[in-house]
């Protein structure tokens, strides 16, 4: 397996039943993925599809997590060839494909991250060809080394979800509670128990299959025992700027308690 993305790491942790805890990066410094490293996440989420940093900057993470045991995964912005073809080609983990509705797109995602005859991608590595000694060589292993996740986060998905989970070349999914919840007509109603009936649907669904299961939430440790003794096996939660945040406001609101305590 390709050691430079530490995919096969990130699939053991899976197999030996263990957890696998990530968080997510938005900024583009890349300083940021380094201190994921720093902190043992197993894997950081590179978000590509709401915010504003771009492949350059990716790479530049990509450098930073290089000799360390974090495997990055990439979630695109759309699930377009095209558009995942870079991605691809920079040797992440896994990519993450947003807005998936149905088995038919699942289908679309694999194939744009399959080279022929298995799928439509183009070819024209370089990040991914380290270590290889062929092209023959490569070609061996390229379409495992790279994981296709569909994210899950329509109701539509749900409905489908037998046959998503059925999609040859699939290697996980993972769940969007946010904008699952909007299709519902019920944007951020994380109770309500339509999307709880929906989210146990596809975790009961899931776990009847060698598809894996993850998330990218923020941290609720109730949410994350929940969620993984209903099946779902690793976690993007929260995100380099969620967690500055909190950073700032611990210290602020913790010495301001202190300034009220003088008298």
């Amino acid at each position: 397996m390709n050691s430079l993305s530490n995919v096969d790491r990130f699939r053991k942790i899976i197999r030996d039943g263990r957890i696998c805890v990530g968080t997510s990066i938005q900024i583009a410094d890349p300083i940021a993925s380094e201190l994921a490293a720093e902190a043992d996440n197993d894997f950081v989420w590179f978000e590509m599809e709401h915010t504003y940093i771009n492949i350059k900057d990716v790479l530049a993470h990509l450098l930073a997590l290089r000799g360390t045991s974090v495997a990055p995964l990439i979630r695109v912005p759309y699930n377009d060839p095209n558009i995942i073809k870079p991605y691809l080609d920079l040797a992440p983990a896994g990519i993450v494909v947003p807005m998936i509705r149905s088995a038919e797109e699942a289908r679309l995602a694999v194939e744009a991250c399959k080279y022929p005859p298995k799928g439509v991608r183009g070819f024209g590595p370089l990040r991914n060809m380290y270590g290889k000694a062929s092209m023959a060589e490569y070609l061996e292993t390229a379409d495992d080394e790279i994981m296709v996740i569909a994210h899950i986060e329509t109701i539509d998905a749900v409905r489908d979800i037998d046959a998503i989970l059925a999609t040859p070349g699939l290697d996980g999914i993972s769940l969007g509670r946010n904008d699952l919840s909007g299709t519902l007509g019920k944007l951020g109603q994380h109770k309500d128990p339509e999307l709880l009936e929906a989210i146990d649907t596809v975790l009961e669904k899931a776990r009847k299959t060698d598809i894996h299961v993850g998330a990218s939430t923020g941290f609720d440790p109730d949410l994350v025992k929940e969620w993984w003794e209903k099946g779902v096996q690793w976690f993007a939660l929260g995100e380099d700027l969620g967690h500055m945040a909190d950073g700032f406001e611990k210290v602020v609101t913790g010495t301001r308690a202190i300034g009220a305590k003088r008298k």
